[in-house]
């Protein structure tokens, strides 16, 4: 039978696995980090992640991180823009900036379409060969 236990990624020490993946005083520490900058932001609404993140001494990619799950709201703080993971660009919501995620539909589009022609020809290709092999 195996152990559900494993190392905190976080601190190090050896916990009993959860939804967090972080061990209980870690995922206290998290908690209380959110809480500072939801009470920030409370009463500085018009600060920068920069700003939130010297105040608070939590790490910029943790307010991120934040962010992402939902447990910190951005809408009534119009200074706190985060950087798109491919370009860097300023934004407000997802991982990346409207152009890169419509170049990468766009490059996907392409790869289907070019995987599809490629496919076709070559079932096409195999029935001409089994039809004169026959």
């Amino acid at each position: 039978m195996a152990m559900n236990v494993d190392n905190c990624p976080r601190c190090g020490k050896l916990y009993v696995r959860n939804f967090k993946n972080i061990c209980p005083a870690c995922m206290k520490d998290m908690d209380a980090q959110c809480e500072k900058c939801i009470n920030y932001l409370k009463e500085n609404r018009g600060c920068t992640i920069q700003e939130l993140s010297e105040a608070t001494e939590v790490p910029v990619n943790q307010i991120i991180r934040f962010i992402h799950e939902g447990r910190i709201s951005i809408a009534n703080s119009p200074n706190i823009s985060y950087g798109c993971e491919v370009c860097g660009a300023p934004i407000r919501s997802h991982t990346m900036c409207e152009a890169c995620r419509q170049k990468l539909s766009k490059k996907i589009a392409e790869e289907r379409l070019n995987q599809k022609k490629s496919s076709v020809s070559f079932q096409i290709k195999d029935r001409l060969d089994n039809r004169f092999r026959s």
